[in-house]
C-alpha cells in the first residue's frame, strides 16, 4: 500500500512496485480521480492487480479503519505529505497541527496498526522522508521538523517492530519542485548538488524498490537521494 500514492513521487513509487510484480493499493485523500485513473492503467497491464482507497489519514481510528480493508501486506509505503510555509513569526496552531497530523501522526498509527499484516509476510515499512529533515528549508520549520521527527519515528520502529519487521526511508532532494518556485532559485539549489542536476521521481522510486524487494538486511536507515546535495555544508 503507497499512501499518496496516485500523483507525483507516489504515482512513480506505485509504478515501479507494481512494475516489480507486485500487487497494490494505492490510497489518496483528494486525489481520487487520479487514483482510479492509475489503477485502471496498472489494472489493463495485469488484471487485478490495483485498487484505490480514498480515506482521510488525520482523524483518530483512520489507521484502523484503512488496515481492516486488507487481507494482507507486504509493503507499506507512508509517502502521503503535506507541505506548505510556515515562517516563524506568522506560524500558526492549526498549521501547526495539519503538519503534524498528515507528516508525522498518520505515518506512526498506519506503521502501528500495519504491523500484523507485515509480521504475517516477512514485510517492510518504507517512510518517505526529506534532506530537509537534516538540513531544515527556511520558512518551512515546521515541515522540516515533522520530516526530522519521521527519521526518528523510521528509527524507533525497526528497533521496536524487529525482527519481524523491517522499517527504512528515503529522503529526496531535488526531485520535484515546489509550486511558485522561479528558475533562479532552483538553479541556485542545483548549484549546490555534487551531480548538478534535478533527480526524478522514478529515482526516488528506485530506491523504495530496493528497499522493499532487495534489501532484506537493512533496516532503521535513512536513503538520501539527492545528487549529493547532502555533501554541502
Amino acid at each position: 500500500m503507497i499512501t499518496g500514492g496516485a500523483r507525483r513521487i507516489g504515482a512513480a513509487i506505485t509504478r515501479a512496485l507494481h512494475g516489480a510484480g507486485m500487487n497494490v493499493v494505492i490510497h489518496c485523500h483528494r486525489s481520487v480521480a487520479a487514483a482510479e485513473s492509475l489503477a485502471a492503467e496498472l489494472n489493463r497491464a495485469r488484471l487485478g492487480s490495483a485498487r484505490c482507497i480514498s480515506a482521510d489519514l488525520r482523524p483518530d481510528n483512520a489507521a484502523e479503519r484503512l488496515l481492516a480493508q486488507l487481507a494482507s501486506l507486504d509493503a507499506l509505503i507512508n509517502n502521503a505529505s503535506a507541505f506548505f510555509p510556515t515562517p516563524v513569526a506568522n506560524a500558526t496552531p492549526q498549521q501547526w497541527d495539519e503538519l503534524v497530523a498528515t507528516n508525522l501522526r498518520a505515518p506512526y498509527f498506519l506503521s502501528r496498526a500495519a504491523a500484523p499484516l507485515l509480521r504475517e509476510r516477512g514485510g517492510c515499512i518504507v517512510n518517505i522522508s526529506d534532506i530537509h529533515a537534516q538540513r531544515p528549508l527556511r520558512g518551512h520549520s515546521i515541515y522540516s521538523i515533522t520530516k526530522a521527527a519521521l527519521d526518528m519515528l523510521t528509527k524507533s520502529l525497526a528497533k521496536e517492530l524487529a525482527p519481524g519487521v523491517r522499517v527504512n526511508g528515503v529522503a529526496p532532494g531535488a526531485v520535484l519542485w515546489p509550486e511558485g518556485m522561479g528558475p533562479e532559485l532552483q538553479q541556485r539549489i542545483l548549484s549546490h548538488t555534487v551531480l548538478k542536476r534535478a533527480g526524478t521521481p522514478e529515482d526516488v522510486a528506485a530506491a523504495v524498490r530496493f528497499l522493499v524487494l532487495d534489501a532484506p538486511y537493512v533496516t532503521g536507515q535513512i536513503l538520501n537521494v539527492d545528487g549529493g546535495r547532502t555533501l554541502y555544508s
